[in-house]
């Protein structure tokens, strides 16, 4: 068995906790961590790229690709289609990469009910209502009306953060990252398959990874480690 085996990490957050700068900052910091790309039949918006931020076709391929069974999950919003392409995930945890799954909370509890899914399912949070209402109005994009309807879509979404297996606070943006990426390469390590000095380069990787971003080394990852090298 490998030891490092890149999990799937599928992640729910509020509009507006601010996950998209956690991941662009966290790839930025570990590349080999990749957003899963959806399929969905909603035009291109100004400036979005096919297979980059969508793989866009139309509603009779979606429909033909939801007979396949390719979809891990799909779901209708707003009239358009988007769905979570089980080869693209399986395609990108091959090539060694760790797929951050992003999805709403009803996504999540639908995952959740897969027999052995190997999946990791994290919910990130605004420190607080309030504080999540400062931001959205900062924004300057937010009407009255559309402002209090995501704050109700947010505190309902709170109320499903105890069915996660992690929860990450995005008060400061580098301690949310460091959070992330710590939960991710946790996640994707074997640590049953840590078994001899073979394994000491891979190790000695993660630990210089994560000295190098302050402290959010998973300690048992330094204990094994350190009894690796007193063995040799």
């Amino acid at each position: 068995m490998d030891l490092f085996s890149p999990k799937l990490i599928v992640i729910s957050a509020p509009s507006g906790t601010g996950k998209t700068s956690i991941f662009k900052s966290a790839q930025k910091i570990f590349p080999n961590l990749t957003l899963s790309v959806s399929y969905t039949t909603r035009n291109p918006r100004e400036g979005e790229k096919q297979g980059v931020d969508y793989f866009f076709v139309s509603p009779e391929e979606f429909q033909q690709r939801i007979k396949d069974q390719d979809f891990l999950e799909w779901a209708e919003v707003y009239g358009n289609f988007y769905g979570s392409s089980k080869e693209f995930i399986k395609s990108s945890q091959k090539s060694g990469n760790i797929v951050l799954l992003d999805i709403d909370v009803q996504g999540a509890m639908q995952l959740r009910q897969i027999k052995n899914l190997n999946a990791t399912f994290v919910f990130i949070t605004p420190p607080s209502l309030e504080v999540l209402e400062k931001r959205l109005v900062s924004r300057g994009t937010e009407t009255p009306e559309s402002l209090k309807k995501r704050l109700g879509n947010a505190e309902h979404e709170l109320t499903f953060q105890n069915q996660y297996d992690y929860t990450v606070v995005n008060d400061e943006l580098d301690q949310a990252v460091r959070h992330l990426l710590s939960i991710s390469l946790q996640e994707s390590i074997d640590l049953c398959g840590i078994t001899d000095k073979k394994d000491e380069t891979i190790l000695k990787e993660v630990l210089h990874f994560h000295d190098k971003n302050n402290d959010f080394v998973h300690p048992v990852l330094r204990d094994v480690y350190q009894q690796i090298l007193s063995q040799t």
